[in-house]
């Protein structure tokens, strides 16, 4: 048996296992999930913004860019858990206290109401019930874009718990900076009110990134050093260089291209880098143990 104190700073605990087991999640099935929802969710919210101020093909961008983030994303989480039957049993039971059965009852509803006003959007058909279904989607939307980051939060990993405070702030701004990325992308004509969002969001995702990583104490170590912390470096770079460039794409085509490319890749570093500093701080029973002390 290993000494109390070689227990808490060794790279392992009693008995040679870690104090928490290591989310066995996997990659890129649930990185993949995180990033897609979020896109979603920002996208279904600036089509129902475009739809109520005129402009038709940002809101069909932002459509159809919702409705292929929420399917792609249901197809992560449903490899990741093997089975879809399994994704089912998840929508037997709404457990209010539990963040993924919540979870579940948002991703389902939303994902069905977005590939209905797709649909209607590619078709022509019953437009009227597809802009209903994009406006009901559209409400769903906030909770769509930060609930993977409560659902994280929520568990003991001491990466992702710590963080609780700045965690939805971090995927809202990731999710939003994207999701204009996208409009600008597919919607070159009406790409003004999708490259603010896109800065906008840019700005709080570095800001409340910031924030977390001051106030994570030792466990912002995490967010630092090794994969994670050579991941989220990138993704802090491709973020700025996707700020920069949506700053000047207002008379840059090429601009426009540049911002779209690097904020989208920077929200998926961002998810995936996040997502290893919490296996990473699982792995550690240091990250465990001496938080729960100092409090």
């Amino acid at each position: 048996m290993l000494r109390g104190e070689e227990a808490v700073t060794g790279a392992e605990s009693y008995y040679g296992r870690p104090v928490l087991k290591p989310p066995v999640w996997k990659v890129p099935d649930v990185p993949l999930y995180l990033y897609l929802g979020g896109v979603a969710g920002a996208s279904s919210t600036m089509a129902v913004l475009a739809e109520a101020t005129g402009r038709a093909r940002l809101a069909r961008a932002g459509r159809l860019a919702a409705a292929a983030g929420a399917t792609a994303s249901v197809g992560a989480l449903v490899h990741d858990l093997g089975r879809p039957a399994r994704f089912l049993n998840m929508l037997r039971v709404l457990k209010p206290t539990s963040p993924l059965s919540v979870g579940s009852w948002i991703l389902a509803p939303f994902s069905a109401l977005s590939g209905a006003a797709a649909a209607s959007e590619l078709t022509g058909v019953l437009p009227g019930a597809g802009r209903a279904a994009a406006t009901a989607a559209g409400l769903i939307a906030p909770a769509m874009t930060t609930y993977t980051a409560v659902l994280l939060a929520d568990t003991a990993v001491p990466g992702w718990h710590e963080a609780y405070r700045e965690l939805p702030f971090v995927f809202a701004g990731s999710a939003v900076s994207s999701a204009g990325a996208c409009g600008m992308l597919a919607a070159p004509e009406e790409s003004g009110p999708a490259r603010r969002m896109a800065i906008a969001g840019a700005v709080l995702e570095l800001a409340a990134a910031r924030r977390m990583h001051r106030r994570a104490g030792l466990v912002g170590e995490v967010y630092r050093q090794g994969r994670a912390g050579a991941v989220l470096r990138t993704a802090r770079t491709l973020t700025c260089i996707g700020l920069g460039a949506a700053a000047l794409s207002g008379r840059s085509g090429l601009a426009r291209t540049a911002a779209g490319l690097c904020l989208n890749a920077a929200a998926a570093a961002t998810r995936y880098g996040i997502f290893e500093a919490g296996r990473a701080s699982a792995r550690d029973p240091r990250y465990t143990v001496l938080p729960q002390r100092a409090s």
